[in-house]
């Protein structure tokens, strides 16, 4: 039995006291928040969008053409990275690459940019593993993953993976292109994920939508030693991935990778796209669960997802997807917003959200300030055009702000200066 005596409850007041007193100067400084928001001012990626940085977080109706706001190409989206904007073109001349823009006199400025291949698309690629390391994709050396540093945006070097590449298919006449790394990088415990491409066609899209195999293709490579370990794969489903800075797939708070494949359908319309995932302590696809788009819309794909507690929130085509000029794929109000459970797949359309247009190139779900925001755009004139924020149970959705001018919104942060 340990014996309290009135000398050691003086000690301990006192300490008490020392502890209070203590200079604030040595507790850490709140950080001033900024909100930062994107817009596309036609729905293409290569017309003009804004960028725009807030003070408070939107609410109500807001426009995004300001004194401070930055105008610029390649507005459909962007990748950030803890207090980073970064994004795959450039906004000067929609260059391919790493851009990464920077807060200064409340403008988000164009600070640095990483340049590769400008004829193939997939060039810049990338996912950062942390400030001094990272890995992209240059479509100059398609059989080759290059090292960054992100803080310098520099390269650093490149992984020569030709032998992974050629395990399968080297000598199939009717595979015309290979790459690594072209539509797919994440890094989960210490191992680089990234997709091998077998592309039945060597024109200015290859690579996407025209896959010789069945099955996707994920090499696994330890990044402490940069060597290859082995492929896993995907069955019997289409391209990974369209290359956009969305790139579709998404970390569960447990660790585990959620993935989202496009289909088969050489117009990017679907069939046979699914959710597949590789759980927190694997390295190969779990055969055991996926979620087939054929068993919800037969002629539909999923072209978002976002992971949190074992729910995924996704959109869903409404009717049968079609492509081309006239199609309804981009810019029809068609996608609905649904939450999956992942445990018992059971899929519950989210209430309060309008049908709007595809996600595209911008996340479909962001977490700012604690809330779950979802993207939704109609392509009806004065139609919804903002982020709504999702309930706690993600049963439904409210608007927290409309954006009435600078185009369809495609991205929003918070980036703490």
């Amino acid at each position: 039995m340990y014996k309290v005596t009135l000398k050691s409850l003086a000690l301990a007041l006192l300490l008490t006291v020392s502890l209070v007193s203590c200079d604030s100067s040595d507790e850490p400084e709140a950080k001033e928040g900024k909100y930062v928001l994107m817009t596309m001012s036609e729905n293409t990626l290569t017309k003009p969008g804004y960028i725009t940085v807030f003070d408070q977080l939107p609410s109500g109706n807001i426009s995004n053409i300001t004194t401070t706001s930055v105008q610029g190409m390649g507005m459909g989206g962007w990748r950030p990275y803890k207090n980073w904007l970064l994004k795959l073109f450039k906004t000067d001349d929609n260059a391919k690459g790493i851009e990464r823009l920077q807060i200064q006199n409340g403008k988000a400025v164009p600070e640095k940019f990483l340049a590769g291949d400008n004829t193939i698309n997939g060039t810049g690629n990338f996912v950062i593993v942390n400030e001094t390391q990272g890995f992209y994709w240059d479509g100059a050396s398609p059989l080759k993953i290059q090292t960054f540093n992100p803080t310098t945006l520099s390269r650093t070097g490149e992984i020569d993976l030709t032998a992974a590449v050629n395990e399968r298919g080297a000598t199939e006449a009717g595979i015309l292109y290979r790459s690594i790394g072209q539509k797919f990088l994440a890094v989960k415990n210490g191992k680089l994920y990234a997709n091998v491409t077998y592309a039945k066609t060597n024109t200015t899209q290859k690579g996407f939508f025209d896959d010789f195999f069945p099955d996707v293709y994920i090499a696994v490579i330890d990044i402490a030693t940069g060597k290859y370990e082995k492929t896993t794969k995907i069955e019997g489903t289409g391209s990974i991935a369209y290359i956009n800075d969305n790139e579709m797939y998404s970390f569960d708070t447990n660790g585990d990778l959620y993935i989202v494949t496009q289909g088969t359908s050489p117009q990017g319309i679907g069939g046979k796209s699914k959710i597949s995932r590789i759980k927190a302590a694997d390295t190969e696809v779990d055969k055991s669960w996926e979620i087939k788009m054929d068993d919800i819309n037969a002629k539909g794909k999923f072209v978002t997802v976002y992971a949190t507690n074992g729910k995924l929130i996704t959109t869903i085509p409404n009717t049968a997807l079609t492509g081309g000029p006239s199609g309804n794929i981009n810019f029809s109000d068609i996608w609905e917003f649904h939450v999956i459970d992942v445990a018992t797949k059971t899929i519950t359309k989210i209430s309060g959200v309008p049908a709007c247009t595809n996600t595209g190139a911008a996340y479909g779900t962001v977490k700012v300030d604690g809330k779950l925001l979802i993207r939704v755009n109609s392509a009806a004139a004065k139609g919804p055009n903002g982020y709504y924020e999702l309930s706690s149970d993600l049963k439904s959705a409210t608007q927290l702000f409309q954006v009435t001018e600078g185009g369809s919104v495609s991205g929003f942060y918070k980036v703490e200066l």
